[in-house]
């Protein structure tokens, strides 16, 4: 799988040094910017892994201009997640409802931008070359966990609220929090929505505009100093105005 543009090109990694770059990505936003953690974090190298990242696929973003990998998205198909024991959020939530339904899934993670190209056309095209990865893979429902900053439920409770009373997954397909923290925090009329929305990451809210749904309950990561809800879109609901958002660079790239 390879997409192009005059700046920049979406590959799966396939060398080693392919992988240790976009672990290298992943340390300086995850864990030098956001202050994450974890068992495999190798600080002296500069790198942020775990014991999935052999088992997955994963997508590098290149500026060509500068010869450097500046996203990247890490996805695990039930098969990989099969070999690896589990799917890696399945530390964090019961998948038992999507496992059992029946349908190809698909888990996102580790998704990242240089600072630099947040905002811009760099993400398009990282969702774009997903897009195709999906389609070659027939892939029905994606998953996966997505963060708020920092372990304070308190100052988000307006957007976890929000997205309890408007986003919740249907019953057959709803994730559970394992260790469970509660996102119904407010009733639905007392819920701010702007500063939900404001206070909701751009990353939620594109899966939130493509018809995504969010499991029951958050996870806080104290390892990562996040908040995690696991997010679930079928691709089977998206309409076609959502559709041609989720392939928007597609004709670019």
């Amino acid at each position: 799988m390879s997409t192009q543009s005059p700046q920049f090109q979406v590959t799966l990694a396939r060398t080693d040094d392919d992988l240790r770059a976009a672990q290298a990505l992943r340390y300086a936003v995850f864990v030098r910017e956001l202050g994450g953690s974890g068992e495999m974090v190798d600080h002296q190298a500069g790198l942020e892994r775990d014991r999935f990242d052999p088992y997955c696929d994963h997508l590098l973003l290149r500026d060509l201009k500068r010869a450097e990998v500046v996203g990247v998205y890490r996805v695990l198909r039930s098969d990989q997640a099969a070999q690896a024991g589990q799917f890696y959020s399945a530390d964090e939530y019961d998948l038992s409802a999507l496992v059992q339904s029946g349908r190809k899934l698909l888990e996102l993670g580790r998704s990242c931008l240089h600072p630099e190209y947040r905002g811009g056309m760099a993400m398009f095209h990282l969702w774009s070359a997903l897009a195709e990865y999906v389609a070659a893979h027939d892939i029905e429902v994606l998953f996966g966990v997505a963060s708020f900053h920092g372990t304070d439920v308190g100052p988000l409770s307006d957007a976890l609220s929000m997205l309890h009373h408007n986003h919740l997954a249907p019953e057959e397909l709803r994730p559970v929090a394992k260790t469970y923290q509660a996102i119904d925090l407010m009733p639905k009329e007392a819920v701010d929505r702007r500063k939900a929305m404001l206070d909701t990451p751009a990353l939620i809210k594109a899966y939130l505009r493509l018809g995504g749904v969010v499991g029951d309950g958050a996870y806080v990561d104290h390892a990562f100093n996040t908040t995690d809800v696991c997010l679930v879109l079928d691709t089977a609901k998206m309409n076609e105005r959502q559709r041609r958002i989720y392939e928007g660079g597609r004709n670019s790239a």
